[in-house]
């Protein structure tokens, strides 16, 4: 089977319309030609004819027709990526023309795992806004899947991750930071809440919370145990959710996870958890800046990437945490 000839880069650019690439993105978050005409002011009729312009435009359906409505192909999935991409740069585009109007503002868009955000996210958020007051600022938590998947849809201007679960690394500029250390927690009413010094085997006979396969403290647990020649926790909660981890633990009296050690530190601090005296020997790849390959900075962007730099060198040198090259060895 062959596959068809694409239009050159002219024709598409020629007959594309914004309008019509915004009613792609409709219907993949909606899954409704109706509703996505709605979402846009169209008419269904209107809808209809755009959308069957733009499948016109690549001579390929984008989205498979069901009863329940319409599911973006492979194909489709590759040009609402893109719609979002372009979607994204027009109003970062608006945004920080308004900013450079104004003398200030603009718009910035990060998101960090879970052990970036007390070590160096959040201090590098409150550094940017003490300098530019006006700016606006999305924060996200997740994963480092989602969190590059939100890059690529163009969603975050960079994220604070690792990029070896990328499917697509090529897609990805990488700049690596810190090694993450990590904790073991449990809730305060654990029987081992209290002990003096904790083992491995003592944690192996306890139920635990537990990422979700292949994440790095998933990884990190599985080889301590394996090395250590202990099972696998077996019927574990599995979540990629720190509070929904934080919950489990606080109300229960059994349960134990891992955690980065400023997370539960913090938490522990709170009186919602308690940190277990066991060193984990295991070491966490190393987090850093993640940018999608070929996007520009914004000149907020390029302040809070220096004080990402700033506070990242300032843990390395106070020996607490190890440095890109360090965590290597």
């Amino acid at each position: 089977m062959t596959s068809p000839d694409l239009p050159s880069f002219h024709a598409i650019g020629s007959r594309l319309r914004f309008r019509q690439l915004r009613l792609l993105i409709a219907i993949d978050d909606t899954g409704s030609l109706h509703r996505a005409a709605e979402q846009l002011s169209m008419t269904q009729p209107g809808a209809s004819k755009a959308l069957k312009e733009v499948e016109d435009t690549f001579g390929a359906e984008l989205f498979a027709r069901h009863t329940h409505g319409l599911v973006p192909n492979e194909l489709g999935h590759c040009v609402v990526r893109y719609a979002r991409l372009i979607g994204t740069d027009l109003d970062h585009l608006r945004e920080e023309m308004t900013g450079i109007l104004r003398g200030q503002g603009g718009r910035l868009a990060v998101g960090g795992v879970a052990g970036s955000l007390p070590t160096i996210l959040v201090q590098a958020v409150l550094k940017l806004k003490e300098k530019q007051p006006a700016i606006s600022i999305e924060l996200f938590e997740d994963t480092s899947a989602r969190l590059l998947q939100l890059l690529s849809e163009g969603r975050l201007d960079l994220a604070i991750c690792r990029a070896s679960v990328a499917g697509q690394p090529e897609l990805f500029d990488v700049e690596l930071f810190l090694e993450e250390r990590v904790s073991v927690a449990t809730g305060p009413r654990h029987p081992l809440a209290s002990a003096a010094e904790v083992t491995l085997e003592q944690l192996a006979q306890f139920p635990w919370v537990m990422f979700p396969s292949q994440m790095p403290l998933r990884t990190l647990l599985e080889r301590e145990l394996i090395e250590a020649g202990l099972p696998l926790p077996a019927h574990a909660i599995e979540t990629s959710s720190t509070f929904g981890s934080l919950l489990l633990l606080a109300e229960s009296n059994e349960l134990i996870s891992l955690f980065s050690f400023e997370t539960a530190a913090f938490f522990e601090r709170q009186g919602i958890i308690k940190r277990l005296p066991i060193d984990i020997a295991s070491r966490v790849e190393p987090y850093g800046i993640v940018r999608r390959r070929g996007s520009g900075l914004s000149a907020a962007a390029r302040i809070f990437i220096e004080e990402l730099r700033i506070h990242a060198a300032t843990l390395t040198r106070s020996g607490l945490y190890a440095g890109p090259v360090d965590a290597a060895q």
